[in-house]
């Protein structure tokens, strides 16, 4: 039986690395991403490669309705999903009162309402074959509030916990949901998040394919989580026994940004 996987964010990071471990383990993939011609020109490279099948659905998925169109192209193409990864994501990260509302928005849209869509229109059809692992992409600050990164750690809370949850509502379905949290990874996320240059993204950086590697292992033994990588592990752990206080003071060092886009300006009344 051909086995299929999809996963969102393909062309680059964590997704990228994915796609390259899928492609090696044999699967055909269904690769969603909103850059068409990159899209094109990775599934044109994976099959010449590794001889699988690649599909390839160009959108934008912080659009509302994302979901349902990737399902409905997926049926229309006779395709059937064993893996999905739900990787797609970006930060809006900075203070508060400055940051980008609509792209906060559009994140909230992405990383909570499009993943919770994709797992309702998809593990269906998993639970009825008896047999599904779905990924899904959180994080470090899945764990903790993160000043100067409110929205985005906050979103990432909602997705290991909607996981865990759902996780343990399949248990004995054949049918597995794995959260797999990261922290500081080395892609263009955190260039395009303006957090390249802050502590956090200078200390323990992992690569993605280290990151996928693990995130493929655990979603195949079916863990509930995985934290990837030793410093992360000790992180998370310590955020449940750190006071509040120091524990957002300690966040704060780590997501300060030379540029001051973490400072609150006042706004001078005339």
């Amino acid at each position: 039986m051909t086995k299929t996987a999809l996963i969102t964010g393909s062309t680059s990071g964590i997704g990228e690395a994915f796609t390259d471990k899928l492609a090696r383990e044999n699967y055909d993939l269904v690769l969603v991403s909103r850059d068409a011609e990159k899209l094109r020109t990775q599934a044109d490279m994976l099959s010449e490669r590794h001889g699988i099948a690649v599909s390839v659905i160009s959108l934008d998925l912080a659009r509302p309705g994302a979901a349902e169109t990737v399902f409905d192209t997926v049926g229309e193409r006779g395709l059937s999903i064993q893996i999905l990864i739900n990787n797609a994501g970006f930060n809006e990260a900075g203070h508060f009162l400055h940051t980008d509302m609509h792209r906060e928005v559009e994140m909230i849209q992405l990383h909570a309402i499009f993943t919770t869509e994709m797992m309702k229109l998809f593990l269906p059809d998993m639970v009825e074959h008896g047999y599904g692992r779905v990924l899904n992409l959180g994080s470090t600050g899945s764990y903790m509030p993160c000043p100067y990164d409110a929205v985005y750690a906050a979103t990432k809370a909602y997705i290991l916990s909607v996981s865990k949850a759902i996780s343990a509502e399949l248990k004995g379905s054949g049918v597995r949901i794995t959260s797999l949290c990261p922290g500081a990874t080395k892609t263009a996320f955190s260039a395009k998040a303006g957090l390249e240059n802050t502590l956090l993204f200078k200390l323990f950086v992992m690569r993605p394919t280290t990151v996928a590697d693990i995130g493929y292992k655990a979603l195949m033994k079916g863990k509930a989580v995985v934290v990837a990588g030793a410093y992360n592990k000790i992180l998370v752990w310590s955020s449940k026994i750190t006071p509040a206080s120091a524990l957002n003071a300690m966040t704060k060092k780590l997501l300060a940004t030379p540029d001051g886009k973490h400072k609150l300006k006042k706004q001078l009344k005339t």
